[in-house]
């Protein structure tokens, strides 16, 4: 088969069969997804990195981001061997075609090229980013010292099977307690996965903040305004709220053509159709956030996210984007965990930051609601971006949090003051036990004074 037949090949297997992956695991689609994903995370893992002033090794990413991956990717990444180079991280999957590539942008991350791109290094669009912030302060803990470092320390030990690689404690504002596994630390950036949803949900609520949206108008998806078209209904909260109504095939809706296949957030969110009527059912799916992402897109040439972090002082936080400059803020951010507990001090805050008021009013209410369509069964309720502690028991009922694949939380309880964040890199099947962390640290902290 000819190059470019075989491009074309690729790009409608990704499309039509990469979410049900019924393709044999030795499939070109396997092997392109598998060389996407190597060169992306580790593109993403060495140069955020080092920009942020920390340093990760190519046996260190192998070791940690690249094991316990999908199982139908598993195989295939080991004997794909990275080629590092200024920038640029390319993976070799197919003797007839070229290799895979993902280059970095400073300031904002790294991108993956699409399947077939040779075009050689990307004129760089280097992003202009606050450099440096005061470090979040320490404190002495209000509470039990020796209790509360015996939990965070059983974090890197129980709590399940998990690897938690930083645990980030702050009471009113302040670093109570830190932990980091060998070769992490407070400057070493980690994939949020989803835990970029509920940063996605605040940057909405910046733009609603600044009048450039309103959550509860349709969403202005250019693809939707077809006359006729009943998507044009369905609104930004909606979206927020995983109960658009469009279809969802799988669980999350996975979008592996976008995130290491190369396809473009454009091309790859708008074009599900309607399956139900919007906010009549709750489906968790990447798409939702997508698309709400791409409704307040269009104030991003003003106030594009990385402007929102770095007035929190999250400076090592970066919003990656597909090839063609749309923003992936459903998975693709690069964070530590001290820049996440800035995030939740936000919203402890009720979205205030040093005296100046971040998010409307009522914008966490809004974000912590239930309302809407929820999951009948499960540990946990879902408001807009956020997941909701309101069902574990021994946490408070205000409690709320922001959850990412292999293990990545954001806890915040604005009743006590408290944020807590856990990082990891949990091995699919073996999970964190989150609920029970909360539980176990809060105890160990004295309630605020009334």
């Amino acid at each position: 088969m000819k190059p470019t037949l075989k491009i074309a090949a690729l790009a409608a297997g990704l499309l039509i069969s990469a979410p049900g992956f019924a393709q044999s695991p030795a499939s070109p689609t396997h092997r392109a997804l598998a060389a996407g994903y190597k060169a992306l995370t580790m593109c993403s893992a060495l140069f955020t990195a080092e920009q942020a002033g920390a340093a990760r090794t190519p046996e260190s990413v192998e070791s940690h981001e690249l094991v316990g991956i999908y199982p139908e990717l598993q195989p295939l990444i080991g004997d794909m061997k990275a080629e590092i180079g200024d920038g640029e991280v390319s993976v070799g999957w197919d003797a007839d075609m070229p290799a895979r590539v993902a280059q970095f942008t400073p300031g904002q991350g790294c991108a993956i090229q699409p399947i077939g791109f040779v075009g050689g290094m990307r004129e760089m669009r280097r992003v202009a980013r606050r450099t440096s912030a005061p470090d979040l302060p320490q404190a002495a803990v209000r509470g039990d010292r020796a209790a509360l470092d015996a939990g965070v320390a059983r974090a890197f030990g129980g709590f399940g099977q998990g690897v938690t690689t930083g645990v980030v404690v702050l009471q009113d504002g302040a670093v109570v307690a830190e932990k980091y596994a060998d070769g992490f630390g407070p400057n070493t950036p980690q994939r949020t996965w989803s835990v970029a949803k509920s940063l996605a949900g605040t940057i909405i609520g910046a733009a609603v903040q600044r009048g450039e949206i309103d959550p509860d108008a349709p969403a202005a998806i250019a693809n939707w305004q077809a006359p006729g078209d009943p998507r044009a209904q369905i609104t930004v909260d909606a979206l927020m709220r995983m109960a658009s109504g469009l279809t969802s095939d799988t669980a999350g809706n996975r979008t592996d053509a976008l995130y290491f296949g190369g396809t473009t957030v454009d091309e790859q969110a708008p074009g599900w159709p309607l399956i139900a009527p919007p906010m009549s059912r709750f489906r968790y799916a990447n798409n939702d956030t997508l698309l709400a992402v791409m409704a307040v897109a269009p104030g991003f040439a003003a106030h594009p996210p990385h402007e929102l972090f770095d007035r929190l002082g999250m400076t090592r936080t970066f919003a990656e984007t597909d090839w063609r400059g749309n923003y992936v803020l459903s998975s693709q951010v690069w964070t530590t965990a001290r820049d996440l507990a800035r995030f939740g001090q936000l919203y402890v805050q009720d979205g205030v930051w040093e005296g100046e008021r971040l998010l409307p009013e009522d914008w966490r209410a809004r974000v912590t609601a239930p309302s809407g369509p929820q999951p009948p069964t499960g540990a946990f309720g879902y408001g807009a971006t956020f997941w909701l502690m309101n069902q574990s028991e021994g946490v408070p009922g205000d409690a709320f949090a922001a959850f990412g694949n292999r293990g990545q939380y954001v806890v915040i309880v604005p009743s006590r003051r408290v944020v807590i964040v856990r990082r990891g890199e949990d091995p699919a099947g073996r999970g964190f036990d989150i609920a029970a962390f909360t539980r176990e640290i809060l105890a160990t902290l004295e309630p605020p004074a009334a």
